[in-house]
């Protein structure tokens, strides 16, 4: 249980799902209730399909380039850092690329938008990927990898209820709400960034 929560806490806040609701309403507001509740399901769905891939296949995709582990850590410490300067600071959209009004042109194009821009890069992005990467190898055991994919189910749940219930929550919450609690989700992630980035220099530091 400690390790679910562990996992849960920090993939929550590193994929920010109260980050994209603004642009998931903008995105979803022509479409009617039943419209929006399948869009929720398969961004979901594809972000679960994303993750799981990167908990299991990404450290063979280390292993082809040489790259250690520590040094994935340090690299994913400093994008989990900057995503969460980018929500303290009231930017985390543009941080992934997303510009509000270019992405409501380039989504209308679309025949859906559940995969990208909101599953990639809005949600699962370089920050998610390289944490789950990292658990992969510290967490060896299977009933602990079991425990890991336990948290990324949860994770999506919860995202997917957040996105089914997004045009209530804003509504509620407003601009003002959703930036506050971002901005506390921001502090909490660029503290798990500090701690993976600390560990794995002391790591290296020790190998040496």
């Amino acid at each position: 249980m400690e390790l679910f929560i562990l996992v849960f806490a920090a993939l929550f806040s590193v994929i920010n799902p109260l980050g994209t609701l603004p642009i998931f309403v903008g995105l979803t507001q022509e479409h009617s209730s039943s419209e929006r509740s399948k869009i929720s399901l398969f961004t979901a769905i594809n972000v679960l399909i994303i993750l799981i891939i990167a908990f299991f296949v990404g450290r063979y995709i280390l292993h082809f380039f040489g790259i250690g582990i520590d040094s994935l850590r340090i690299a994913g410490g400093l994008i989990i850092t900057t995503s969460g300067f980018a929500l303290l600071t009231g930017s985390f959209s543009k941080h992934k690329g997303m510009d509000k009004q270019r992405v409501k042109d380039d989504a209308y194009q679309r025949d859906a938008i559940s995969l990208t821009p909101l599953a990639i890069p809005m949600l699962a992005g370089p920050g998610s990927i390289s944490l789950l990467i990292g658990l992969y190898e510290q967490y060896g055991l299977w009933m602990q990898k079991l425990t890991v994919i336990a948290a990324i189910i949860a994770v999506c749940v919860a995202t997917f209820l957040m996105l089914r219930c997004s045009h209530y929550i804003v509504k509620f919450l407003g601009a003002s709400g959703i930036n506050a609690i971002s901005r506390i989700i921001g502090f909490i992630v660029i503290a798990i960034g500090i701690e993976y980035i600390s560990s794995s220099a002391i790591a290296l530091m020790r190998q040496i």
